[in-house]
Formats: C-alpha cells, sequence, structure tokens
C-alpha cells in the first residue's frame, strides 16, 4: 500500500477502475501517511478525515457498481488554504482571517467533488498569497523536499508538500505571480497555470483577482490534464501520441536570463539538448515590451490586491508578518490614473507578445532563476528577503502579465523546472505538447 502514495493521480485512478485499489483503503492509507508524517503540521492546516472517509466509501460503492464519475474518482488530494470549504476554516494563511468558516464549497471544488476526488484536507500557504517563497511565520513554512534549511516555494507551499512528500496524489493551489509553478519546480512537480477566468473564482480568496488563476500542482502532465478538466467539469485533452518532432519553440531571452544562478542555467541549457534531440526546432527570440511590462508590477498588483484588503489590514495590522504587510502597503503608492494607465501599457505589451509568439508551441524559460533560497537567512536578513522573493517570481511573472497559459515541468536537476508558455485558453494544446517535453526530459 506504500507504493500507492507515490503513483500519479491517474494510475491511481486506473487501479480504482480496475479493482486492484479500494478508494477507502486508498484514502486511509494516505490518512494515516499524513497523521504519521513528522512535517505534518507544517504541511496541513487542516485534515478532513471524516469528509475523506464519505467521499470514499462513496466512491468505492460506484466503483463497485460499475457508475464511476470520472477517471479519478475515488483519488485523494489536498486543497490550498484559500479554497472555501463548507463547514471547515478557510483562513488564507494569515490571522486576519482567523476562525474564518465559510458554509459553501469553491466552485472548483464543488465540480471536483463532482468528479469523485476526494477532498483530504486544506495545506498551509503564503500569507494571503502574496509572496513565492512559501516562507509564513504566521502560521507555517511547509518543507522542501530537496532541502530541509530551504523554503518551498509559495503561495502554494504547502501543496506541494503534500504531494512532494507523498501526503496526497495532487494539490490544488492558486498562481497570481507564480504561486504554481515556483513550488512546483523547487519541489520537482508539474504545475499549471491557467489562463486568468477560465476557471471559477467563486469562494476562492482572492488576491488580485485580474491576475488569480486555480491550477494542479501534480506528479505527471496527464494529471494535470485530469485535474485542469475536473475542475471545470469538462473532458480532459488528448495527450496520445503527442510528439516534439517538428514543434518549434521560441526561447525567451528578454529579462529571463537576468541574474541566472549557475543551476537552473544549466538544466535549462541540458532540457534544450533533450528537446532538440527529440526533433524540435528552438529558436531564440527578444520581445523588448516584456521589460516594459516587468516595470508595471508594482502598480497593477499591488494596487489591486491593497485594494480588496485594505480595510481589513489596516483594521489590525499588527497581525500580518511585516514583510508581506509592506509589500500590500505598497498600492498606497498608485493613484488610479496609475492603475488606469498601467493597464493600458499592459494590454499594448501583450498585443506585441502575442505577435512575436503566435507562430510557436510554446515560448520557454526556466521556471525561477534561483534554487529555493535559505530559511534562516530569510528570516533575518530583509534585503535577501526582499531579493530573492522578487526574483524567485521573476520568470514566472511574464506569463501572468501577458495573461498565457503556462506549465512547469521538472527537469533532472532537483528544484530546477523547465516552463512553456502556450497561448490564453489553450491549455489542452499547451499539455499535449508539454507531454511529449515530458517523455523526452524523462
Amino acid at each position: 500500500m506504500q507504493d500507492w502514495l507515490r503513483m500519479t493521480a491517474a494510475d491511481l485512478g486506473r487501479a480504482i477502475g480496475a479493482g486492484a485499489v479500494d478508494p477507502v483503503a486508498l484514502t486511509e492509507t494516505y490518512l494515516d501517511a499524513i497523521d504519521g508524517h513528522p512535517l505534518r503540521d507544517r504541511i496541513y492546516a487542516r485534515v478532513t478525515a471524516e469528509r475523506a472517509l464519505a467521499e470514499a466509501q462513496a466512491a468505492a460503492e460506484r466503483a463497485r457498481a460499475g457508475h464511476r464519475l470520472s477517471l479519478l474518482d475515488g483519488v485523494p488530494i489536498s486543497w490550498k488554504d484559500l479554497f472555501d470549504t463548507a463547514g471547515v476554516a478557510t483562513e488564507a494563511g494569515s490571522a486576519l482571517l482567523e476562525g474564518r468558516v465559510p458554509d459553501r464549497d469553491a466552485v472548483v471544488l464543488e465540480n471536483a467533488t463532482a468528479a469523485g476526488l476526494v477532498c483530504l484536507g486544506k495545506t498551509h500557504m503564503s500569507e494571503l498569497a502574496f509572496s513565492g517563497l512559501g516562507y509564513n511565520p504566521s502560521t507555517a513554512t511547509p518543507p522542501c523536499v530537496n532541502d530541509a534549511e530551504a523554503v518551498p516555494g509559495g503561495s502554494s507551499s504547502g501543496a506541494a508538500a503534500s504531494v512532494a512528500f507523498d501526503l496526497a496524489a495532487a494539490g490544488i493551489g492558486s498562481d497570481t505571480g507564480g504561486s504554481v509553478r515556483i513550488p512546483s519546480a523547487w519541489n520537482d512537480l508539474v504545475g499549471l497555470k491557467t489562463t486568468s477566468g477560465r476557471l471559477s473564482l467563486e469562494g476562492v480568496v482572492p488576491l488580485a483577482l485580474r491576475f488569480d488563476t486555480v491550477g494542479p500542482l501534480c506528479r505527471s502532465v496527464e494529471d494535470a490534464a485530469l485535474l485542469l478538466a475536473a475542475l471545470e467539469g469538462r473532458k480532459p485533452a488528448d495527450l496520445e501520441g503527442a510528439s516534439l518532432e517538428g514543434k518549434r519553440f521560441a526561447i525567451l531571452k528578454t529579462v529571463a536570463f537576468e541574474d541566472m544562478r549557475d543551476a537552473p542555467l544549466e538544466a535549462f541549457q541540458d532540457a534544450v539538448v533533450k528537446l532538440t534531440a527529440a526533433g524540435a526546432h528552438l529558436r531564440h527570440i527578444e520581445v523588448p515590451e516584456i521589460a516594459e511590462a516587468m516595470k508595471l508590477t508594482s502598480c497593477v498588483y499591488t494596487s489591486e490586491a491593497y485594494g480588496l484588503w485594505r480595510d481589513v489590514i489596516e483594521a489590525n495590522p499588527e497581525a500580518m508578518y511585516g514583510e508581506i504587510l509592506s509589500r500590500f502597503r505598497l498600492g498606497k503608492n498608485h493613484s488610479g490614473p496609475d492603475y488606469v494607465a498601467a493597464w493600458a501599457a499592459l494590454e499594448q505589451a501583450r498585443g506585441a507578445y502575442d505577435r512575436a509568439t503566435s507562430g510557436y508551441d510554446a515560448v520557454l524559460l526556466p521556471t525561477a532563476p534561483i534554487l529555493p533560497p535559505n530559511l534562516e537567512r530569510l528570516n533575518g536578513d530583509h534585503d535577501y528577503y526582499v531579493t530573492e522573493n522578487l526574483l524567485s517570481l521573476r520568470n514566472t511573472r511574464i506569463g501572468n502579465l501577458m495573461g498565457v497559459c503556462a506549465l512547469s515541468l521538472p527537469t533532472q536537476t532537483p528544484s530546477c523546472g523547465l516552463m512553456m508558455m502556450g497561448q490564453p485558453n489553450c491549455e489542452e494544446a499547451l499539455l499535449r505538447v508539454g507531454a511529449a517535453v515530458e517523455r523526452a526530459l524523462a
């Protein structure tokens, strides 16, 4: 049964369908693993054992009757603690929301439940989802699977840790500037950032609504495709027969390779060699408008985040971690006209990016230019915290600013991810080529 904890969600689903795995026994195995894990309380904020067992029992009955709801019916997964769960606290990693108990599930959780997925519980996260590091002294800082002294990446930190430490078959997180892809990269997982607006945000604690997205952190591209389908109640992408032969990839040079550390750069270069050997054609491109768009980041992000949270924050600022509080308060520096002008400029940059990349199957770059930073140093060195936090999200933020979908895949180098950016609302095409890239990298 311990082997079950390391299987992909898709393989578990197939085993359930074949009668080789009982959903109740599978869920009990996960719950026992969670309860017995020494880092349990750094990964899970709350475990919903009663709900999980009830959902597993229903899945087992459907399997016996031959009426499974989806391939993932009966597979246990975790949920970042900003997805509303009826009757269970959802606090988004912040003391500001302590005791907040919603009365219904988030729409994406409702959809996943309708597909038969089992809810194991809620995972820790960066406070109010406003950090790419995963460090949260207010609640808990989850571990990084590759470095016990480092942070795991955020803000979907516990979601990544729950999968990387074999305490969930997959995790559901959110990505506003890189919060699915960074923890996926640093914990050697697959992470899918969906297009803004594709998946419902109803019942999801917001950060910046024009950038917030929902996405899975998992063990394979197939899992990502199946989970996307479950989250929106559609059929999954067809990944059969995906090949890299003749595929065209752009390597984005603008901004993405500045201040790169050695390990991520070497991992990216190794990945490029493998893709070329598999038949892909790669070309370096520059999109100068991206550099201009990056200068708009503070305005478009902090204005919206502070606008949404100002009253709550200023009513009790002492409850917040100081670095996150300072980041929110940057929103004070921008006026309404600043925000409107920034968005107008950003839309122009998106148009230029679309024109430059429309002929490619995906745009490639390292998921993060750095490795997971040291936790102790982050706690005591303000300048290090600011520098590493900004660098951690630098590359992923390009995808959010350009409004596209993106996929992070593990390379053979620990904590180094390869990011593929597709076109808006073209997740199926991205996942299909991503499945071929996954095989080449493996």
